[in-house]
C-alpha cells in the first residue's frame, strides 16, 4: 500500500531540519514516501466542539485526498498527527454526519484511512532490532533525555499508540541507535506549547524546569518529535542552552546520523542554536568502539 507523506505547515518552513532528516532516514531505510499533492493545514489543534463541522473539515479533507489515492498517510509533527487521528476518530464515531461533510467537500470519504506516525513505522514495521543492525554510526557519545510531551500519545482512546502514562517507544528508539538513555522525571510534561504566545515567563519557567531536570540527571541532549517543543526548548532554554549544557534534537536527526547519513543531510545546520560541536565531539569524531568479544573465545596469540 502506498504511504503518503503529510508534511503539514511547519516542516517545509520553520522545521526544515525535521523534514530533511526524516526524508534522509526514510530513504536509507527503504521506506518509500509520496508527498501528498493537495494537502492543506490540518488546523493545528483538534477542535473539541464537534457540533461545528466546519472546524473538522481541514483534517478530513486531507484524509479524503489520501483515500482517493488508495493509500495510508504518515506524518511527523505531533500536532498534525494528533489532529488527523482525532478528527478521523470523531468522523467514524458519527456516521450520521458523513453525508453532510462529504457533500461539502465533494468527496466520498469513509473514515478508512490509516494514520501513522513515523515512530509507529519504525517500531512495528522496520522493527527496532532490525534498526540496530542498520546502524553505521552508533550514538554512544550522546546522553539523551526522551521527551514525549502532550500530543504524541494522548488521548489514548483516540490515538491508540502506546500507554501515555508509561510509554517506551522513544527509549526503544534511542537504544536501537546506540544512544545512552537518561531517565528523568519530566519526560511526559507539557513544554508550555502555544502558551508561549501569551505568557513567555510561564513558558520559560516550565522549559527551564524540564531542561534542568534532564541536565541534573546527566543528559547532554533532549529528543522530541514536536516542532513546538523544539522551538520552546531552544528559545526559552536560557542559560542551559546558552552554555551548551544541553541541546535539542528531533528524533529523525539522531536517526539519520546513526544510519550514517552525511551530516549536511541530517538538518543539523538549521537549528536556532548550534549543535555541531556536540555532534562532532560525541558522534562524528568519537573513536569506533571495539566489538564485544565472546569471553569463551581465546585471545589472539602474540606474534613470536
Amino acid at each position: 500500500m502506498k504511504t503518503y507523506y503529510y508534511p503539514g505547515c511547519t516542516l517545509p518552513d520553520k522545521a526544515r531540519d525535521f523534514d530533511t532528516s526524516a526524508r534522509t532516514s526514510c530513504e536509507l531505510l527503504g521506506i518509500e514516501l509520496t508527498e501528498m499533492e493537495k494537502w492543506v493545514c490540518c488546523g493545528s489543534a483538534f477542535k473539541l466542539d464537534r457540533t461545528n463541522l466546519m472546524q473538522h473539515l481541514a483534517p478530513i479533507r486531507n484524509l479524503a485526498e489520501v483515500h482517493k489515492g488508495g493509500g495510508r498517510v504518515m506524518t511527523l509533527c505531533v500536532f498534525c498527527y494528533n489532529s488527523l487521528k482525532r478528527a478521523n476518530h470523531a468522523f467514524c464515531a458519527e456516521p450520521d454526519k458523513h453525508e453532510t461533510i462529504n457533500d461539502f467537500m465533494e468527496s466520498e470519504y469513509d473514515g478508512s484511512v490509516e494514520i501513522l506516525h513515523l515512530f509507529e513505522i519504525l517500531k512495528n514495521e522496520v522493527g527496532f532490532e532490525a534498526l540496530k543492525e542498520k546502524v553505521k554510526r552508533p550514538l554512544s557519545g550522546l546522553k539523551v533525555a526522551p521527551f514525549y510531551g502532550c500530543l504524541l500519545l494522548r488521548p489514548m482512546d483516540e490515538i491508540g499508540f502506546e500507554d501515555p502514562e508509561s510509554p517506551s517507544v522513544i527509549e526503544e528508539f534511542l537504544d536501537a541507535v546506540g544512544a545512552e538513555i537518561v531517565e528523568y522525571p519530566h519526560r511526559l510534561e507539557c513544554c508550555g506549547s502555544y502558551l508561549s504566545l501569551k505568557d513567555e515567563d510561564l513558558t520559560r519557567t516550565t522549559v527551564e524546569r524540564i531542561l534542568a531536570s534532564a541536565v541534573e540527571s546527566g543528559a547532554n541532549a533532549i529528543v522530541t518529535s514536536c516542532p513546538m517543543c523544539n522551538f520552546n526548548f531552544e528559545f526559552f532554554g536560557g542559560e542551559l542552552i546558552a552554555r551548551d549544557e544541553i541541546h535539542v534534537f528531533y528524533f529523525t536527526e539522531l536517526l539519520a546520523l546513526a544510519l550514517g547519513a552525511d551530516p549536511e543531510l541530517c538538518g543539523l545546520e538549521q537549528h536556532q542554536t548550534g549543535v555541531g560541536e556536540l555532534v562532532r565531539a560525541c558522534v562524528l569524531e568519537r573513536p569506533p568502539e571495539e566489538p564485544e568479544r565472546d569471553a569463551r573465545e581465546p585471545a589472539d596469540e602474540p606474534d613470536e
